[in-house]
């Protein structure tokens, strides 16, 4: 099999070749024109000296030029390795010395960035080389065989290389099924093809349907959605919470455009009830959520339409199997929290160079998420955190999460983030960080007495302070740690 010409083969031709696949700006790409440039960028990395199972990394933006090299060196047999570019240097360096690739193609934009002692070539003259390129046959590689890497980076660490296979491809879309993405309808994902929920819902699953993807090459801020929204006229737009809440702050006239989008996913981090009222009294329309991860490559579970509260995480999707542990390795109580593990079809076989973490997280089929869940009545699971950021506090179990949740629900809060710090005897105590609506002192204020009216003593933070904006890993997750020296800083300079 190969993952590419399961999307674009003979028979997916035959289906959808004269749809088209691709919009990016002023060019359209119908499904026979990618594949076409797809099987000439294959080519292209065989005659530059690119065998099958080799890596090739990607250092570029989202285009049909990008688009077409990543499913080139996956219809080859290589492995497709595409980077943030909003890593830094030293993340980079990392992620090419992991990698390994024989080959990377970097955009002019990026040609100051450092990959180590991996000698770029500019993407334009790959671009150029492959149409002149002959087109090749799909490679013919084992369902198990590598196909992509993703690489995530956490709050801590260095970025793990998470390597997946080419049976990956056989499930994608499964959030299209449950929302009812059609062929050739348009969708649109905020997030960047080199992330996990942006490469499936903004490329790959549009090309397995038959719609048409949206593609925009920058990083879309509120002006930019509003714009393609206007333009293409989508009818599913994925996109996370705090673009969605950035959305809301626009004039409300300017949301216009969106009455014509049928259905709005978010993804990435944690979505709320408030911003789940808000954005229905705004737009008339529900905020469905989707929880998935880099591991699993593909969706794990959504709420459906009709069922989005802004609490329910929501249901397995077709497929994925999912069990709730405790701590013994036993299915919790009804009602009591327990760690979500996943079986999915498009799970990764592991982490790259990485063994141990791969055996502690990747056991008989099964993948240890390390999200905390409870599943309600109705069947529903609802994310409680992260089972690593339990906190023992004056001897009581806290979940940092709790506390951002009363938080955020204070209208005079955007965003908030919950983190232990040490107080002048040595004890972890907790400190809670919120950024404002409006008024940064209304917000604090709001926050701190809420958790007060709300929460038991040892639940409650020590500090509470409202920051400009909370600060974010290149992949959009909190930098908790920096949120600690922010309040070391300020608690050193009083002593």
């Amino acid at each position: 099999m190969n993952g590419a010409e399961l999307l674009l083969g003979r028979e997916a031709l035959a289906r959808h070749g004269n749809r088209t696949a691709l919009i990016c700006g002023e060019e359209s790409v119908d499904f026979a024109d990618l594949a076409a440039r797809v099987a000439r960028a294959a080519g292209a990395f065989t005659a530059l000296g690119v065998r099958p199972g080799d890596r090739v990394l990607f250092l570029m933006r989202d285009t049909p030029d990008f688009a077409a090299a990543w499913l080139g060196a996956v219809h080859a047999g290589a492995v497709a390795v595409a980077l943030n570019d909003k890593l830094s240097d030293t993340e980079l360096e990392h992620a090419a010395a992991d990698s390994r690739p024989s080959l990377a193609l970097v955009e002019p934009e990026f040609v100051h960035r450092s990959l180590g002692g991996v000698r770029p070539m500019l993407a334009s003259a790959f671009v150029d080389h492959a149409a002149s390129a002959s087109s090749t046959a799909a490679f013919d590689v084992a369902a198990e065989a590598p196909a992509f890497m993703l690489y995530s980076s956490g709050t801590t660490g260095r970025p793990k290389g998470i390597v997946h296979a080419h049976r990956g491809f056989s499930c994608l879309g499964l959030a299209f099924r449950c929302i009812g993405v059609a062929p050739g309808e348009r969708v649109f994902s905020t997030s960047k093809l080199f992330f996990a929920y942006g490469l499936e819902h903004g490329l790959l699953a549009a090309l397995a349907h038959g719609a048409t993807a949206v593609l925009h090459p920058g990083w879309p801020d509120a002006d930019a959605v509003i714009e393609l929204v206007a333009r293409h006229r989508p009818a599913a737009l994925f996109s996370v919470p705090t673009v969605y809440r950035r959305l809301l702050a626009q004039p409300p006239g300017r949301l216009t455009p969106f009455a014509a989008v049928r259905r709005f996913v978010a993804a990435g981090e944690r979505l709320s009830k408030q911003l789940v009222e808000q954005w229905r009294r705004a737009l008339g329309s529900e905020l469905l959520n989707l929880y998935g991860m880099s591991e699993t490559f593909c969706a794990c579970m959504m709420t459906p339409p009709g069922a989005s509260d802004g609490m329910r995480t929501g249901v397995p999707l077709e497929g994925v199997q999912v069990e709730l542990r405790d701590a013994s390795g036993h299915v919790p109580s009804a009602g009591e929290p327990g760690v979500l593990w996943i079986r999915h079809p498009a799970q990764a076989s592991g982490y790259a160079n990485l063994p141990r973490e791969t055996e502690a997280q990747f056991r008989d089929g099964w993948f240890c998420s390390r999200d905390l869940f409870v599943r309600d009545a109705e069947g529903y699971y609802v994310h409680q955190g992260r089972s690593d950021e339990l906190l023992k506090i004056a001897g009581q179990w806290v979940q940092p999460g709790e506390l951002e949740a009363v938080a955020v629900q204070q209208s005079a809060v955007a965003e908030a983030a919950c983190v232990p710090v040490p107080d002048a005897d040595g004890l972890e105590r907790l400190a809670l960080f919120v950024t404002a609506r409006a008024d940064p002192a209304a917000a604090q204020r709001a926050a701190q007495e809420a958790c007060e009216r709300l929460l038991p003593r040892h639940k409650r933070p020590k500090w509470v302070r409202a920051v400009d904006e909370l600060p974010r890993t290149a992949t959009g997750k909190v930098q908790r740690f920096k949120l600690r020296e922010i309040l070391a800083r300020e608690l050193s300079a009083k002593d």
